[in-house]
């Protein structure tokens, strides 16, 4: 029944983004061979999104395993699995576009918060050539790690607003990600210490409708807020739920990409896999009258 949903919602959305999508290519004159592929790009983005489901870690178990196997009267044009892996990297760009689409609802409280995207080990860092130039050292909470973040702001309910993904070495209150994180957004956004913003921004949001609210550092003069943004600030480890749920359940990360389309793509599957989610994590209905009535 998730496959079906899945592809439903998927070939809609295919039928819309391929007619736009052909209005703004650029064309130099010369004539290329433009033949279909067996798969249609909502089959290929379908099977790229149900990989998150499977319970596979690997991809290509999963469709040698399991689609060719057993899915082969859903999706009769199957291809090689090399041939597949050539074509993933084709819709990259309409998974990310579906993903950024289909966002969830700002109430006026959000979270925000970063997580690492490692692409290898630290000590294959000066050998490593997939995303030389692109990937970067970066420190969390944890230690140093070679990759990117990933910066996600939802809102109470566990839905995701916006994304972004940057070189590992872009620290959380750089402005840029802050207004790509905080865009089309209002009310209160909740982060932690590293989200501290210098004053100039704090002004400049706030002029938006929006208000910044984080933890300080301890050398940092103490200020009041509100009871209800103490305890909602107390209740970050909701977004944190959401970014382990991408990790571990959606299996976001791992060091196997040997393209960098191939990395984009497997991201933003997960990231489209997760607005399928059934039961996402949420502040129960109990703790939001709580902080409503404090």
């Amino acid at each position: 029944m998730l496959l079906i949903t899945i592809f439903y919602e998927i070939d809609e959305f295919c039928k819309q983004f391929e007619n736009e999508y052909k209005k703004f290519l650029i064309q130099n004159g010369s004539q290329k061979r433009n033949k279909p592929s067996r798969l249609l790009m909502s089959e290929m983005m379908t099977i790229c999104i149900h990989f998150h489901f499977s319970g596979y870690k690997n991809f290509k178990q999963y469709y040698i395993n399991h689609v060719c196997q057993h899915l082969s009267t859903e999706f009769p044009n199957l291809v090689s699995y090399t041939r597949f892996v050539e074509l993933k990297q084709k819709v990259a760009l309409p998974i990310a576009v579906f993903a950024q689409l289909n966002p969830g609802t700002c109430t006026g409280k959000s979270l925000i918060d970063s997580a690492a995207l490692k692409v290898a080990h630290q000590r294959r860092i000066h050998s490593h050539k997939v995303f030389k130039g692109l990937a970067q050292r970066g420190k969390t909470s944890v230690g140093w790690f070679f990759g990117f973040k990933i910066h996600l702001t939802i809102n109470e309910k566990g839905e995701i607003l916006n994304f972004l993904i940057t070189p590992g070495n872009v620290a959380d209150n750089n402005e840029e990600v802050i207004i790509s994180a905080t865009k089309g957004l209002f009310g209160k956004i909740f982060g932690d210490k590293g989200y501290i913003i210098n004053s100039e921004l704090f002004q400049k949001l706030y002029s938006q409708g929006i208000q910044f609210i984080t933890k300080l550092r301890s050398n940092m003069t103490n200020k009041l807020m509100p009871m209800e943004d103490k305890l909602f600030l107390k209740k970050r480890g909701l977004i944190e739920t959401v970014i382990g749920i991408l990790k571990e359940e959606l299996s976001m990360e791992h060091s196997r990409h040997r393209s960098v389309w191939g990395f984009f793509s497997h991201i933003f599957s997960t990231l489209a896999a997760y607005v399928f989610k059934a039961k996402k994590p949420s502040l129960k209905r109990k703790v939001i009258k709580k902080l409503a009535a404090a």
